[in-house]
């Protein structure tokens, strides 16, 4: 059967302008409004592959979240969980835009007691397990280890990852992490999920040759069409969304917003058809 739009509930597009849980580099927390400017650009068209004109569809936008940048931490991760829980409680799903991955967290505090049966599919070159990085626990490099530890979510799969070391292999055992490397990915797999699903898309899970406007640059990964066909393919209720880490200082030719549009775009229809 085709997908059919859903009347209710809307989705909620928010962006987190935040990325002082960077490593190597800043510039994250400049993406939200170019990811904007971008989706909606006369360069294309508001209509999405799956038949969905989000001109006309059920998405909300709430603008940005914008802490100072001497904000303390602590407080942001606070502001986001905040207002996550109240995009939650009005019934729509949130579409978070970052912003480092840091925010994964916090937004999953917000999330979680709406949802008691949630997974998270998690596409990344990194897998984020870290206990700590550079004596930071709530890393960018963190966030699933948190989120694992507060049970923030019933299963964890993490797709197109490349970069695992020893500490995070521990750590993606110790959690029970469904881990599909790179190296391990066929297309054609199919992602099953029995609970609703929230999806987190750090933006260098992509080839960077093809979306070079990133901090961690790291070759061999997916390509747009693969990502999408993995979004597309989802049967599950997807009820909530990040996408994150695209960095626009990095992008100098204006490719990787382009890059960053279509797949929130494309992301954004996902959460707004169900198949019946």
């Amino acid at each position: 059967m085709s997908p059919q739009p859903v009347t209710s509930p809307r989705v909620a597009l928010l962006g987190v302008c935040y990325d002082g849980s960077s490593s190597y580099l800043r510039g994250p927390a400049g993406a939200p409004p170019i990811i904007r400017e971008a989706l909606w650009s006369e360069a294309g068209n508001p209509w999405t592959e799956l038949g969905l004109d989000l001109s006309a569809a059920a998405l909300d936008d709430e603008g940005d979240l914008a802490p100072a940048p001497d904000e303390d931490p602590e407080q942001v991760r606070l502001f986001i969980e905040a207002a996550v829980k109240r995009i939650a409680e009005s019934g729509r799903r949130p579409l978070l835009l970052g912003g480092d991955h840091s925010i994964t967290y916090p937004i999953l505090r917000g999330f979680r007691p709406f949802h008691p049966r949630l997974s998270i599919l998690h596409f990344d070159a990194h897998g984020d397990l870290w206990d700590e990085f550079e004596g930071d626990r709530y890393s960018h490099a963190c966030p699933f280890a948190r989120i694992m530890e507060e049970g923030l979510t019933d299963q964890l799969v993490q797709v197109g990852i490349r970069t695992m070391n020893g500490h995070q292999r521990e750590q993606a055992r110790r959690f029970g992490v469904k881990v599909i490397e790179m190296k391990d990915w066929r297309d054609g797999t199919k992602l099953e999920f029995d609970t609703p699903l929230y999806v987190s898309f750090d933006l260098d899970v992509i080839e960077p040759g093809l979306a070079p406007g990133i901090s961690h640059r790291e070759a061999g990964g997916f390509s747009v069409r693969q990502a999408l066909a993995i979004v597309q393919s989802l049967t599950a209720p997807v009820v909530g969304a990040d996408f994150v880490e695209f960095n626009p200082a990095a992008d100098r030719t204006g490719v990787t917003a382009a890059v960053s549009a279509k797949l929130v775009k494309e992301l954004a229809a996902r959460m707004l058809v169900e198949n019946r």
